[in-house]
């Protein structure tokens, strides 16, 4: 049997910004109703978190959950749990129309820290990063270069962005070179 191994193995790099894999995370796609009291209540129990509103994300220390689309959260919490949380999910949800997947292997997940954290983040996405528009708790699915990610503010000095695995190198090097002085170049 293979050990699991995060996509980008911890890699960091730390200079005025760090950037930085946060290693083995564990992640749940739940779809469904997301006004249904059980899907809320499951999701309260797995993480201790209230559920979030549209665009954002209630997030503790090592668990959270995300608004991802109108019927979609992401519920993150330690990779060892993810199973018992499924069979948890399960059982609230049994009989209603719903999906809850694994998606921890499929998924990366990278911290974006330092006092410029915004700049480096906006400028590689069209989302609207401006203080005004976008802070702490704040949650957005878009692009960061070519690919699609996800990305939240942790505080006024740090992101969290999650990514497909299959492309997690690529949204480092990215996260790195726009952590560059100067505009980033064409990957």
């Amino acid at each position: 049997m293979s050990d699991n191994i995060s996509a980008l193995q911890g890699r960091s790099i730390a200079g005025e910004v760090t950037i930085r894999e946060a290693g083995l995370c564990g992640m749940i796609t739940l779809r469904g109703d997301l006004s249904n009291a059980k899907l809320r209540a499951v999701c309260k129990k797995i993480t201790g978190q209230v559920f979030p509103e549209k665009r954002k994300i209630a997030l503790g220390e090592d668990r959270g959950v995300a608004w991802m689309s109108p019927d979609e959260v992401l519920v993150m919490l330690p990779y060892a749990e993810v199973t018992d949380a499924l069979a948890q999910i399960d059982a609230a949800l049994a009989g209603q129309h719903y999906l809850a997947e694994n998606v921890s292997d499929a998924r990366a997940l990278i911290h974006v820290e330092g006092d410029f954290a915004r700049e480096i983040m906006a400028k590689l996405t069209p989302a609207d990063l401006h203080p005004d528009s976008f802070a702490a708790g704040d949650f957005r699915r878009s692009h960061l270069g070519q690919v699609a990610a996800a990305f939240w503010m942790v505080d006024a000095d740090r992101f969290a962005v999650v990514c497909f695995r299959s492309v997690a190198d690529y949204v480092h090097d990215l996260l790195v070179a726009s952590a560059k002085a100067g505009p980033v170049g064409v990957f």
